[in-house]
């Protein structure tokens, strides 16, 4: 992929190159599931987060959400883009390779670099920015109810409580390549960055999102409103702010 202009001529006076970055994570098991197969990277001091939502119903899949975690965890502090996706495709692979094709997991990853990011995904994990009040959804879901509702046949608003809105179209441990979506997006000081499951994207709303409010007492009410509306799957998400 041709690195755009934004990794082309880094500055090194961009008022996020010293900055430092705050994030914070929780993870819930939900109030009706026993066990969490979602996992979390909050790695701040490298400028790196990830999700990764095992796939329910199939055999480990709490596994294969810890495989790409490690993979990517495993990485120095130091990363260049093509570090990043050739540490997901490495997890893809050991995924396969361990439970054949019977267990898989979503992906998000955001790494910030100087005053950009890029963002991976696979699978219906998200990515959120808050910027002046804005909240903007920076993915696109892989899954069923997304394709139903860019044909048409679905409203935006019915696919949450649709009976299939659990398939996905892309996860990693499935197949021997993983089709990964990537976006390149802007980073200012003050934006608010989201990464989470669908136990919690399925009933956020964009209030959720505050800038004056500390990113833990966010965190905490972010959890709570997600059990409270919902519960029905594992939660998982980090805020990082810059």
């Amino acid at each position: 992929m041709r690195l755009s202009r934004f990794f082309r001529h880094r500055k090194e006076s961009d008022p996020l190159a010293s900055a430092d970055i705050q994030s914070v994570s929780r993870s819930h098991v939900g109030r009706f599931r026993t066990l969490n197969e979602d996992r979390i990277l909050d790695r701040p001091n490298s400028r790196l987060w990830a999700i990764a939502d095992g796939m329910g119903g199939h055999v480990n899949g709490s596994l294969a959400a810890e495989t790409v975690i490690a993979h990517l965890g495993g990485l120095p502090q130091v990363q260049e883009p093509a570090a990043i996706r050739a540490a997901i495709e490495a997890a893809n692979g050991s995924i396969l390779e361990q439970a054949g094709g019977k267990s898989g997991t979503t992906i998000v990853a955001l790494k910030i670099f100087h005053d950009c990011a890029r963002i991976w995904w696979a699978g219906d994990s998200r990515a959120y920015r808050l910027r002046d009040g804005r909240v903007d959804l920076l993915t696109r879901d892989h899954s069923l109810v997304q394709e139903l509702v860019e044909v048409g046949e679905i409203a935006a608003d019915e696919a949450a409580g649709h009976p299939r809105a659990n398939v996905i179209t892309r996860a990693l441990g499935i197949a021997s390549s993983i089709d990964l979506d990537v976006r390149e997006i802007e980073v200012r000081a003050g934006d608010l960055l989201l990464l989470c499951s669908d136990g919690l994207s399925r009933s956020f709303v964009s209030d959720d999102l505050r800038n004056e409010e500390p990113i833990d007492a966010m965190a905490d009410r972010l959890l709570r409103n997600a059990l409270e509306r919902d519960g029905r799957d594992n939660i998982s998400f980090v805020l990082v702010k810059a």
